[in-house]
């Protein structure tokens, strides 16, 4: 075994990774900026020793056999001159994850602009109820298992399920990190443009999700969504089997008789027009029917059987902060947060919360942080993707000052839109941020309402204050 060094272990995907491999043996540290729980006692609870900075005494006391390079890193950082200074290993997350992890392991990689966490978390647990131990790297917190990455569970050739982001995978590797997962099975929810920071166009992405395509072997399986058009486009050239997922007509997997309670959804699975079961899922909306179908032909083509399949589907615990409930209060308010930060992932997020919960008023808080909302270019589809919500509250754009004047997002021109779609807006900002969005709610409030965090980062602490807020009045 090996020792690891990971600069940026801080990251929630590094830091999965670092945990794995810890597990496996390696001796595993690292560096960080600004280290805090949960993730500073996540790796303590697993005794990794990291250094709450970046300084080249960290890698002289370490001294280790490998560097890994988080994809956050750029050149400058004190920790990465010093390892290229001392000409060590250096290695992107992707490659090690494919080195150390996926090895020789049948590989099973969800790859989308949407849907690649609950995805990837669906094939994983249902290989595991499925008695095949498969290891796996999932971006978010899978609450079946509790952890985003373990190795497989079998000392010979088992799988690994491998939630395949289309972002680049370090400073000296701009391709996308799915391009190192060497695929035998690949999942392709969509394709939209995203990441604006790295790619220039949809055109661009559409290259990526192609060669991602064109590594699948010939004895692999493509799933692909047909709802899609662009997903079934980056895939026509496929040289492996490819088999399509689907609500909308001629797709191999569809499902029909779909119906939600309040505990979830049920459905008749279809398979080339013949039934095969009627399972229930406790997720809502019909994208999440689409992940399960997904993951449900990918995990028979390893073998699972359709029983297991059933019995997984219905133990199923979703992500978190995927559609996660914070809390229930007084009045009957519901507080839930939401990774959604692109504009068709809040759509359909709030017509999911809308059909979770009929008949209540919606407000949605969405937090323009990514690299690609925080720019105009999705300026008028932001002001269409709200259409389940009464109020809306547009928090602080994230460091609009990167960008040029005429690239950032016009936050009052997107208030003036949701304003004439017939919404309510409160454009939050000021110098008590976000404490005004708190009083804004508290002064709204409304029995019944469902407030909804829409973000991809921490919101500034929203979601703590506003549970406090509500629980005070509970």
């Amino acid at each position: 075994m090996s020792s690891i060094y990971f600069i940026g272990i801080g990251g929630s995907a590094m830091a999965s990774v670092a945990v794995a491999l810890s597990h496996m043996g390696h001796a595993v540290t690292g560096s960080d900026t600004q280290l805090y729980p949960p993730m500073s006692t996540y790796l303590e609870n697993h005794n990794i020793r990291y250094f709450n900075s970046f300084s080249a005494e960290n890698l002289k006391s370490a001294t280790p056999d490998l560097v890994v390079v988080g994809n956050a890193i750029s050149r400058g950082n004190p920790d990465l001159e010093y390892a290229l200074d001392q000409h060590m290993e250096l290695i992107s997350m992707p490659q090690l994850v494919r080195r150390e992890l996926i090895g020789r392991h049948t590989s099973i990689v969800v790859a989308g602009t949407h849907g690649k966490t609950t995805t990837t978390s669906l094939a994983a647990w249902l290989l595991e109820t499925g008695g095949l131990l498969p290891g796996f790297l999932i971006g978010g917190i899978p609450e079946n298992f509790g952890d985003g990455c373990r190795p497989s569970g079998l000392s010979e050739p088992g799988f690994f399920v491998t939630e395949g982001d289309e972002y680049d995978s370090a400073f000296f590797d701009k391709r996308s990190k799915f391009l190192h997962y060497r695929p035998d099975i690949a999942i392709i929810n969509n394709v939209e443009f995203d990441h604006a920071d790295i790619f220039d166009s949809l055109e661009d992405i559409k290259k990526s999700f192609r060669l991602l395509v064109n590594l699948v072997p010939s004895s692999g399986l493509l799933v692909v969504n047909a709802d899609d058009p662009v997903a079934m486009e980056v895939s026509a050239k496929a040289f492996c089997r490819v088999e399509t997922f689907g609500l909308n007509g001629n797709a191999e997997w569809t499902a029909t008789d779909i119906a939600t309670d309040t505990d979830g959804t049920s459905f008749t699975v279809v398979r080339n027009g013949d039934a095969i079961g009627r399972v229930r899922v406790p997720l809502f909306g019909n994208y999440n029917v689409m992940n399960a179908l997904a993951a449900t032909a990918a995990a028979i083509r390893a073998g699972v059987s359709f029983e297991s399949i059933t019995r997984g589907l219905g133990s199923f615990k979703r992500p978190k902060r995927r559609m996660e409930l914070v809390g229930e209060y007084a009045d009957g308010v519901t507080l839930i947060e939401d990774f959604a930060h692109h504009p068709t992932a809040i759509r359909l997020t709030l017509g999911a919360i809308a059909e979770r919960y009929p008949g209540r008023r919606i407000v949605a808080c969405f937090e323009p942080r990514s690299n690609t909302t925080s720019r105009n270019i999705f300026q008028h589809e932001l002001s269409e993707c709200f259409g389940d919500a009464a109020i809306v509250v547009l928090g602080k754009v994230n460091r609009p000052e990167r960008y040029a004047p005429e690239e950032r997002l016009d936050a009052a021109l997107l208030c003036r839109e949701l304003e004439a779609n017939g919404k309510r807006v409160f454009a939050a900002g000021g110098e008590d941020y976000p404490e005004d969005i708190v009083r804004f709610i508290e002064a709204e409030q409304q029995p019944d309402d469902v407030v909804v965090l829409l973000s991809n980062g921490s919101f500034s602490g929203l979601k703590e204050m506003l549970a406090e807020s509500f629980q005070k009045n509970s």
